[in-house]
């Protein structure tokens, strides 16, 4: 008779396992200032960035509108005394000294955009460049009545002094200098000849009014 062999079944104990993890790991939130670039278009830093920060009311000048408006100039500024008021990201101005201008003021009064353009002036080099902070109205009226080559005008669209801004320039700039101005509208010939210009080129994109304005010749 076969013999029974019992098997004394071993109490393994349980597995232990690591507890699922029932909420995903957070990923860090990325962070970084609210900015981004431009590029100046043309001239010995072309391709080179300029820093833009979001900041409320500041409107950098569009690629298109600036290609256009420096067509329109010529492209070649050698030797031009040029200003850019309101200057913000300083678009205009660097893209002016870039394209040879003797020199270029650039009046802006928020002190964290006027930090801005002696980053961007001493990254680039740009020693025609000088960055004054302080208010554009006032430093154009100091400007010595037509001494400039170009005046560019890029205030606030909510500014209440665009026919202020456009008279000092006028003054500014020498007989066949030049005063662009970026507006919400456009403006009228009567209205640009009551400030001592005339209307020259304008064109629009986007919300941007973008006008070239001449002072005429004496004479």
């Amino acid at each position: 008779m076969r013999q029974l062999t019992c098997i004394k079944r071993l109490s393994l104990p349980p597995m232990r396992t690591k507890p699922l993890n029932k909420t995903p790991p957070v990923a860090k939130a990325v962070t970084g200032s609210p900015s981004h670039e431009l590029r100046i278009i043309g001239g010995q830093w072309k391709r080179s960035k300029i820093k833009v920060i979001d900041k409320p009311g500041l409107r950098p000048t569009p690629d298109r509108v600036r290609e256009t408006l420096f067509n329109w100039l010529g492209q070649d500024l050698t030797g031009w005394k040029c200003v850019d008021a309101f200057a913000g990201t300083g678009a205009l101005g660097f893209e002016a000294a870039s394209r040879g201008a003797q020199s270029v003021q650039m009046f802006e009064q928020d002190a964290q955009l006027v930090s801005l353009l002696m980053d961007t002036q001493k990254r680039l080099g740009a020693n025609a460049v000088q960055v004054q902070k302080g208010d554009a109205m006032m430093a154009l009226q100091r400007i010595v009545p037509g001494s400039l080559d170009v005046v560019f005008l890029d205030p606030p669209f909510e500014a209440l002094f665009f026919e202020k801004a456009l008279q000092a320039a006028a003054n500014a700039v020498a007989p066949e200098g030049w005063v662009y101005l970026e507006a919400p509208q456009k403006w009228q010939d009567e209205a640009i000849q009551a400030c001592g210009l005339v209307s020259v080129k304008h064109m629009k994109a986007g919300a941007v009014h973008a006008h070239l304005l001449q002072r005429p010749s004496e004479g």
